[in-house]
């Protein structure tokens, strides 16, 4: 039996799933402050420790970087000189985010062409200067960036190996071409932000193991990805910047598990906002090139999701309009149905028969059918602007919000499947073990691209996928025509079962 658990900003969700995939037992528990009670409540809700595995999605990361807060000064080393001095790192950060995580910046020689060609040879001296001044300055976590080190990653390793030496047992370093993909400064930027949460992750996967052992389980543990994938907790305390996303794909994929579907619309609504995104082959639609997160570029591998303010705890305006304010967590002190004075959206899904919440009493004099048919209509327009083609779309409905939602105008297949309100919860339970590359390979054409997909189905066996069980879900191509040598960027995702006796061994 696996569980599978998802820590939200309000609720912490749990499912515990057979060997067949049957779901057992769902739970919803509030999120406390110290992560580790939420947790431990919600396992203890579903009342099994006999496990094989547990695996966990999280916002931690992501709120800190949003809010700024328990981030750790980054000593920010970029190899590249005599190139890339124009701009140098942490250039467009925000104000209120760079004056939290510059510790230092250095700029370095090294780096490589588009085809691996160097720019500089790496000066070991120069280093070794650089890492006199991270320790004169007292800063513990570093992040390493080189130019095209997806490509050639030569220069990062041989200075990690140098800067580790130098300063020691202790630091954290991060490593670009471990975390992003081919674009120097959204990459750099994603490994700043990581090595930024590096002690925040030590914390959050040791308060998640004191979970288990409280609960009685003994269990391997792992941590969801942006993608879909797992990590084990030695993994998640790299790189905490590659659970950005997991709350979105869990539902997602939760979604696909539970409809049966692989090719749909996935409309994720929470108590504030509606999560929007597609699904293809049974795994998030990943967004194009960079994303923003917190206001700072990145390239690391995120779901293409579009969200909206509407969530069960939206307020409702005088003239009807739901959003973008919300109650939040506060719903069931605030909300009519519960005895506040606060008209919400879950006062409109109850008053309509849609749901059965608090005391239906409270509301029976509230006029729903206008501002339900707004929340459709918009709810319908966010995914129509997420679709790429006018063939017919199925759309499955999931979170604790979507009772907000009977129809949808323009779409006929409209799903909410069994276990809806906890879709993250299982997304988390059954996810896989996945390996994926990104970068400029020249050559012709089929011979690269069996390469590419060669390595990454390698990359998803070495992260514990069963060997004969990968298969690859997604393949992009491309051509770059004003590099010479026909150049091409391929990206190749492979994805496997988790093998525990690979785990363990």
């Amino acid at each position: 039996m696996r569980i599978g658990i998802d820590v939200g900003g309000t609720n912490t969700d749990a499912a515990l799933i057979d060997d067949d995939g049957k779901v057992l037992a769902t739970v919803k528990s509030p999120t406390t402050h110290d992560v580790t009670g939420g947790v431990a409540a919600a396992l203890a809700g579903l009342g099994a420790t006999e496990v094989t595995a547990v695996m966990i999605g999280t916002t931690h990361f992501v709120n800190a970087l949003v809010e700024a807060a328990r981030l750790e000064p980054v000593a920010a080393v970029r190899l590249g000189l005599p190139a890339t001095a124009a701009l140098p790192p942490l250039v467009d950060w925000p104000v209120r985010l760079r004056e939290v995580v510059e510790g230092a910046t250095y700029l370095c020689h090294g780096g490589h062409e588009y085809d691996g060609t160097p720019i500089s040879d790496l000066d070991p001296g120069e280093l070794r200067k650089v890492a006199a001044d991270i320790r004169r300055r007292g800063l513990r976590s570093v992040a390493i960036s080189s130019v095209f080190s997806p490509v050639s990653a030569g220069s990062e390793v041989e200075a990690a190996k140098i800067l580790a030496a130098e300063l020691g047992p202790g630091v954290h370093l991060s490593v670009s071409s471990e975390i992003g993909r081919v674009g120097l400064l959204a990459r750099e930027n994603a490994t700043i932000v990581n090595a930024a949460l590096s002690r925040l992750a030590e914390r959050t996967v040791e308060a998640f193991g004191q979970a288990l052992r409280v609960a009685g389980i003994d269990a391997p543990l792992f941590l969801s990805q942006n993608d879909g994938t797992l990590m084990d907790v030695a993994h998640a305390r790299r790189y905490p910047v590659l659970t950005f996303a997991s709350g979105p794909t869990n539902s997602m994929r939760g979604a696909a598990y539970l409809s049966g579907l692989s090719d749909c619309a996935v409309v994720d609504i929470g108590g504030t906002t509606t999560d929007v995104g597609i699904l293809a082959g049974g795994f998030p639609r990943e967004a194009a090139g960079e994303a923003l997160v917190a206001e700072v570029r990145t390239n690391f591998r995120i779901p293409d999701v579009l969200s909206i303010g509407i969530g069960g705890g939206s307020i409702i305006s005088a003239d009807g309009t739901a959003g973008p304010r919300s109650v939040g967590y506060r719903l069931t002190e605030q909300a009519l149905v519960f005895g506040g004075s606060t008209l919400t959206a879950t006062d409109l899904a109850v008053a309509a028969g849609r749901a059965a919440i608090g005391d239906p009493g409270h509301v029976s004099e509230v006029s729903y059918a206008g501002p339900l048919k707004d929340i459709e209509a918009r709810v319908a327009e966010a995914v129509d602007r997420m679709r790429t083609s006018s063939a017919p779309l199925p759309v499955v409905l999931v979170g604790g919000g979507s009772i907000l939602i009977d129809t949808l105008p323009g779409f006929a297949d409209v799903r909410r499947p069994d276990h809806f309100e906890v879709a993250n919860a299982v997304g988390a339970a059954i996810a896989q073990v996945g390996g994926e590359v990104d970068r400029v390979f020249s050559g012709p054409r089929e011979a690269v691209l069996q390469e590419a997909k060669d390595e990454a189905t390698r990359r998803a066996e070495r992260a514990g996928a069963r060997t004969g069980s990968v298969r690859i879900v997604d393949v992009e191509e491309i051509p770059l025509a004003y590099l010479p040598g026909d150049a091409t960027r391929i990206r190749v995702k492979a994805v496997g079962d988790l093998d525990l006796e690979k785990i363990n061994a």
